[in-house]
């Protein structure tokens, strides 16, 4: 490395990942009674910007109305996959509370995977590693 190119970054973790939201209040009915996900930090606002997180092991889901002009709900953005500890029950729970599919559940070589959507659109794999 010459004097000129700069040191690279240190990336210690991932801090969270971010899904854009239009209603905060029914994104959290699907985060918290649908997914079953406990609020850790963040606040709603009366009618304005609000920041909802949720941790999950080491890592946090964070909901937010902050820049809906910039940042819009989509199914072709970032995807967190959530592993769950019944792939079966998971599914069964996210149909009956009418939880659009966006991958069917799957089975691969490693892992049982489905892709759903959030009241946005935005997508989250569910997902079971296999035994070993």
């Amino acid at each position: 490395m010459n004097s000129t190119t700069p040191a690279s970054v240190q990336v210690n973790e991932i801090a969270f990942t971010g899904y854009p939201v239009t209603d905060i209040a029914r994104a959290r009915a699907f985060y918290e009674s649908v997914l079953g996900l406990k609020t850790s930090a963040g606040g709603e606002t009366d009618g304005g910007p609000s920041w909802i997180e949720y941790d999950i092991g080491p890592g946090t889901i964070a909901i937010t109305n902050m820049a809906p002009e910039k940042w819009k709900p989509s199914a072709d953005g970032p995807s967190v996959a959530l592993e769950v500890a019944d792939f079966d029950a998971a599914v069964a729970a996210l149909r009956a509370a009418g939880t659009r599919f966006y991958l069917e559940p799957m089975a691969s070589p490693s892992c049982r995977l489905a892709v759903i959507s959030d009241p946005d659109g935005n997508s989250l794999a569910i997902h079971q590693r296999n035994s070993k």
